[in-house]
């Protein structure tokens, strides 16, 4: 079974601020996001009555994926935001309102919870973290753009090796996007480039069906956007997290040189 324990900063039932925020350089043209970075679920909540293998689960967060952002920021020399709760407790890729927004059921597994979650509650939730998220977000896209140029946005996400009942996933790597092809088709081909990758396009998941975050802080904006999926077992290797913020940067850095990526272009 696979384990990845959260670091100290994204599980304490002390945590529960809605995001955290990496500086960057000022003039960074690049803002990175992590959705499911935490698996954090204050005291108030009971751990939403879940088992202790459930809690720290993938139903609960993306391990390893706030580690690669953090090490991705730190080479692209740019801001991330952090998401500070468990997906659970509200899922921050998800409109306020969709069923799984607040699932009571997730990869088969109940969420006792989120059984009777009704509006006030929902609304309380979407207030205490999912807003401020997203408006963070969207000020640091301002203070980029404020720079002189359109920034681009880059989620980081990573996924389970196999889902029950499936086969296993045979990607190591995965971009998602959905109508701006600006930097999403030199990033595959740059990481196809790489012999040792098997690289997913709209893989293991659809940048076409779940893309909340980057359709509405960069695609109806007309800003350059992609989400990398990375398979968590290659990130709970021994220095995995590191290698790979070394492979994205790697590869990221010439497709950011591209001028064409700074321009606001809706597709």
């Amino acid at each position: 079974m696979l384990t990845f324990l959260p670091d100290s900063d994204s599980h304490s039932p002390a945590e529960s601020a809605p995001f955290t925020l990496v500086q960057g350089d000022p003039e960074a043209r690049v803002l990175l996001v992590c959705d499911h970075a935490s698996a954090a679920i204050p005291p108030e909540f009971d751990d939403l009555g879940l088992s202790s293998a459930d809690r720290f689960s993938h139903i609960a967060w993306d391990s390893g994926a706030a580690e690669v952002t953090r090490g991705l920021a730190a080479r692209l020399r740019c801001p991330a935001v952090l998401c500070g709760v468990s997906r659970l407790l509200i899922d921050c890729n998800r409109q306020p309102g969709d069923p799984s927004s607040i699932p009571a059921l997730s990869g088969g597994v109940e969420v006792p919870g989120n059984r009777a979650v009704d509006e006030i509650e929902a609304d309380r939730r979407a207030t205490r973290w999912f807003w401020p998220y997203h408006t963070c977000i969207g000020t640091q896209i301002g203070h980029l753009w404020r720079q002189g140029t359109p920034p681009v946005l880059i989620g980081v996400h990573s996924f389970t090796p196999q889902m029950p009942g499936q086969p296993p996933r045979p990607w190591h790597v995965g971009v998602l996007w959905n109508r701006d092809p600006r930097m999403a088709r030199p990033v595959l081909a740059g990481l196809r480039a790489r012999f040792d990758l098997t690289v997913g396009d709209n893989q293991p998941y659809s940048g076409r069906e779940i893309n909340y975050s980057l359709d509405t802080h960069a695609g109806a904006a007309g800003l350059a956007n992609l989400s990398f999926e990375i398979r968590q077992d290659l990130l709970a290797e021994p220095g995995g997290t590191s290698a790979w913020a070394k492979i994205l940067a790697d590869v990221l850095i010439p497709v950011l040189a591209d001028p064409g990526l700074y321009r606001a272009e809706v597709y």
